[in-house]
């Protein structure tokens, strides 16, 4: 497959068969990125391969699965491609670490997908870069298909995130705290501008850069804000405005990213870095997975002050431009970041009233009592998050339903003021029961990517090399808002033994 290197006016359509790449991030300053070569490997093999993707990026999924296993290990570069592994700083776990960047990726480079937006296409365990920091550039085979499932599941519950191409496995090892099988991840972006990027800069006192980049992120993802009084300004309240709704539908599933550092926000709004994440079983706002989390600062229930946090040392890395003047630049940056809170408060409510059947107009003090009083109801009563959100779609359009609810509760007696008390609220809706079902199960998904079940779906394919549970997992995930009997106990929460207290980052 012959090509070159296209412009960004041209799309994947206009030359099916080929990778027609328009790198507009190798056009920045030698500064931004270090040009590297993926590291071949000993005998690529593909395990998955997302043709709807491919489609969705315009190239010809026929003819890119056949170059899949060697494009996608790295042993063989696409035409067009320019790879190059990504500098930023970052805050990890609220220490500041001027230099990090791509120890394990290597963008290989942009495509115009068929909307005309432009993605990254980037090789994640692709070999050792500049900024491996001693480490060896690799993935193991589990944390690469973990990152395909979330990926995947992240996007078909309609939450913004980077996306699953190709799963490769590299048929040799890797070696963490013991040997297992190594593999390469093919992630999809909007792009991989982080805080961090931004971060690494204004550290470096670097003004003219840290403005390239902003201006190369504002064409990218924020047009509207370069004809802005204050473009970077603008910026900041963007970026902040993403941040918000993204981290209140993280929430509304029950997401727990576990590691969000500032070099794993992406300026974009997408999630990114699926290491220790899992979605939570039961309701309880502290729940933390991550094995390095130590001290609960990435809990459920702190991630939307975590997320201002990120807001904040982007509003700090933007200062100087602004405004010249540093008090007038510190006041504006701190109004931006105040606003964070007030729009993640406007999207929760919007997510919460949505899953609870309660319409946006209808909203008073009272509401929020009753939303208050159902997480508590939860909380107290040990009950699966997801399971319980579920079955009052099935309460909203019949009370004899309202049995199933109560009975996740350790105590289900405990369920029959709330239930009486929403029930008498939802009196006040216009739409009918049947039609207040419909529109809860559209945002109570009845499948998620159960820990237990990833976890088991991992093992089999690390320790047996059976993907079988991996394919099958996905496939239940694309459709997680439909009710499938058959595939009842995806739906269900782990049994005793089967529940998953740790996850872990991979590296």
């Amino acid at each position: 497959m012959d090509g070159t290197i296209m412009s960004g006016a041209t799309t994947a359509q206009d030359r099916p068969g080929t990778l027609p790449f328009d790198n507009s991030y190798a056009r920045l300053p030698d500064a931004f990125f270090t040009a590297v070569d993926p590291t071949p490997v000993a005998a690529p093999r593909l395990i998955a391969f997302n043709r709807s993707l491919a489609e969705e990026l315009g190239l010809d999924p026929e003819r890119l699965e056949r170059h899949a296993a060697d494009w996608f290990s790295g042993n063989r570069l696409p035409p067009g491609a320019l790879p190059l592994a990504m500098a930023y700083a970052g805050h990890q776990f609220g220490q500041f670490v001027p230099q990090l960047g791509d120890g394990r990726a290597i963008l290989i480079g942009e495509v115009i997908d068929r909307d005309g937006q432009r993605r990254d296409i980037q090789l994640k365990g692709a070999g050792p870069t500049p900024y491996s920091r001693r480490g060896d550039g690799r993935a193991a085979l589990g944390p690469v298909l973990r990152e395909y499932i979330l990926s995947e599941a992240m996007h078909a519950l309609r939450i913004p995130s980077t996306r699953a191409l190709a799963a490769v496995a590299t048929g040799q090892p890797v070696y963490r705290e013991r040997t297992l099988p190594g593999a390469v991840f093919t992630r999809v972006a909007s792009s991989h501008i982080r805080v961090g990027t931004f971060q690494f800069f204004a550290a470096r006192g670097d003004r003219e850069n840290l403005r390239v980049l902003a201006d190369h992120a504002i064409a990218r993802h924020y047009p509207e804000a370069a004809g802005h009084e204050r473009p970077y300004l603008a910026l900041l309240d963007a970026v902040a405005a993403r941040q918000a709704a993204l981290i209140a539908r993280w929430l509304g599933v029950g997401f727990i990213h576990g590691v969000m550092n500032t070099d794993n926000m992406t300026i974009s709004g997408e999630t990114i870095d699926f290491g220790p994440c899992a979605f939570m079983d039961r309701y309880d706002p502290r729940t933390v997975y991550s094995s390095i989390d130590h001290g609960g600062r990435y809990a459920y229930g702190n991630q939307p002050m975590i997320g201002q946090w990120n807001v904040a040392r982007l509003a700090e890395a933007l200062l100087p431009l602004i405004d010249p003047v540093e008090d007038k630049a510190v006041d504006l940056a701190n109004a931006s970041v105040a606003r964070y809170m007030d729009l993640f408060q406007l999207r929760w409510k919007e997510t919460i009233h949505a899953k609870t059947g309660l319409s946006e107009a209808g909203e008073d003090e009272s509401d929020q009592q009753l939303i208050r009083d159902l997480l508590m109801l939860l909380l107290d009563g040990s009950a699966d998050f997801t399971l319980a959100f579920r079955r009052l779609c099935d309460a909203a359009e019949d009370p004899a339903a309202d049995a199933a609810f109560a009975e996740l509760l350790q105590q289900p007696e405990a369920a029959r003021p709330w239930l009486d008390a929403w029930r008498a609220r939802l009196g006040r809706e216009r739409a009918t029961p049947a039609e207040r079902a419909a529109a809860m199960r559209r945002v109570n998904p009845a499948f998620i990517a159960r820990n237990h079940k990833v976890e088991e779906a991992l093992r089999a394919a690390a320790d047996h090399d059976d993907f079988s549970l991996f394919h099958a997992l996905n496939d239940v995930l694309a459709r997680p808002y439909d009710d499938a009997p058959g595939f009842s106990a995806y739906a269900e929460p782990p049994k005793p033994g089967e529940e998953i207290t740790a996850t872990f980052c991979g590296t």
